[in-house]
């Protein structure tokens, strides 16, 4: 019985031996880099070494200085990467900004709508719009649009149909505009409570819309449409409720007038639609409501659309005379020819003359019948015959029609080629999205060489 333990815990010992011999033997074998736990002969795996081996990058201690130094920088947390090349990034983005030009003005409309903002589409979804001929209307269809594939647009835009209520779209725009050195969006606006018969009320948007151009240096100055009943005694309390909410705002805009001061400014759209009686109740100095002299004077621009309105603008008390339309030829206003006698009207009269150009015109999406009126963009040469024709006349400020008018196709915002079963969109093919947000850019720097020479 002794003698068969002996030779069992010889045999043990044997065992215990064998298998000391053969890991030393594995020990031999692994990797020189192996750290503890790696799972040798698992990287033959193509998945896995490529799993593996990020780990190893990671994770390894590495000997000496100049090793460590290396494996340190090839082995920052990609999170950490990403927030610098950002930082880099958004550094690099505010050095290619240009400088932004106060004197360009851009229309932009804050009327968009989606599902996911609103509820609903607005605007996107704009109806087709009825001629006032029945004879006429009877050859055109009728109905509405049906986003986001079918679109109230000619065009389709870079960021699809958009909610205005989304901030990195406001974010975008400005953006885009800061790229265009844009100095000043007029924002269309109605009264709280108000919108156009298409929309619903924007005013609320205000603030964020201040908040974000002011990131980029932009001011905001106000459009304001022909809400419902728009006289002189809601005018005053509208522009009172104006500049006692947002006037602090850094990002509100103020124009330098000859007396050195500076003031609000505001266009007025169809303008003409109110007598002048009416306007110089509020806008002269003897006006039963008038604004003038008070903490709420302003500079007050009025739309021109035939030759007998800058008369009326006159008498009206107005302070300038904007043309707004994209269509050369459409409305004596808007014709580049009668331009440089505007402006020596208004000069005679103390006006500023602000000219209106855009990069075309289209809005057969929304009034199929309307496509007489359709300007051609010519891949741009539009838009430059019109910034050549207003710095002619030496303006002290350029308007754009527009940053995002859609439905009329004078957008400058970026636009890409799309094509749905019923329909193919224009585009600005042979250039890029942005080539209007690029001939801004230019036609921005040329007005402020050339102005520098009309001053001297």
């Amino acid at each position: 019985m002794a003698r068969f333990r002996r030779r069992t815990c010889i045999i043990l010992v044997l065992f215990i031996l064998f298998i000391c011999s053969i890991m030393m033997a594995l020990k031999t074998l692994r990797p020189e880099r192996a750290g503890f736990g790696d799972p040798f002969g698992l990287g033959l795996l193509p998945d896995f070494q490529q799993r593996t081996t990020h780990l190893r990058n990671k994770f390894n201690v590495q000997s000496g200085a100049k090793e460590e130094s290396f494996t340190h920088a090839k082995n920052v947390h990609p999170l950490t990467m990403n927030l610098k090349k950002t930082t880099v990034s958004v550094r690099k983005l505010e050095e290619h900004l240009p400088s932004p030009n106060y004197n360009f003005h851009v229309f932009y409309y804050s009327w968009y709508g989606t599902p996911q903002f609103d509820g609903k589409y607005i605007h996107w979804n704009h109806p087709l719009l009825t001629h006032w001929d029945p004879k006429i209307a009877s050859d055109y269809p009728k109905g509405r649009h049906s986003p986001p594939e079918d679109i109230g647009s000619s065009f389709y835009p870079e960021l699809g149909p958009y909610s205005s209520k989304d901030p990195s779209v406001i974010e975008e725009h400005m953006k885009q505009m800061s790229s265009a050195s844009i100095g000043v969006l007029a924002l269309s606006w109605y009264p709280p409570g108000m919108g156009d018969e298409n929309g619903e009320p924007v005013d609320a948007l205000v603030p964020t819309i201040l908040d974000i151009a002011h990131k980029y240096k932009l001011k905001v100055t106000f459009h304001i449409e022909p809400y419902k009943d728009r006289d002189d005694r809601s005018m005053y309390s509208n522009i009172k409720y104006i500049i006692d909410k947002y006037g602090a705002h850094p990002a509100f805009y103020r124009h330098k007038v000859s007396t050195g001061r500076t003031l609000p400014m505001f266009y007025v759209y169809d303008s003409y639609i109110t007598i002048p009686e009416m306007w110089a109740n509020l806008l002269t100095v003897s006006g039963s409501q008038s604004i003038r002299n008070t903490p709420y004077d302003s500079l007050f621009i009025a739309l021109l659309v035939e030759e007998k309105h800058k008369h009326e603008i006159h008498r009206s008390g107005f302070d300038g005379i904007y043309t707004y339309f994209a269509t050369n030829g459409f409305s004596y206003g808007s014709s580049h020819h009668n331009w440089p006698s505007l402006k020596a009207f208004c000069d005679t009269k103390n006006l500023l003359f602000i000219p209106s150009v855009g990069p075309g015109y289209v809005d057969t999406s929304i009034r199929p019948w309307n496509s007489h009126n359709t300007r051609n963009r010519v891949n741009g040469k539009y838009y430059e015959t019109a910034f050549s024709a207003a710095l002619l006349v030496r303006p002290e400020i350029i308007s754009i029609t527009s940053f995002n008018e859609w439905h009329e196709g004078t957008q400058i915002e970026k636009a890409i080629p799309k094509r749905t079963g019923k329909t193919i969109y224009l585009d600005y093919q042979p250039h890029k999205p942005n080539i209007y947000l690029e001939l801004t850019r230019k036609w921005s720097e040329k007005y402020s060489k050339e102005k520098e020479q009309w001053l001297t």
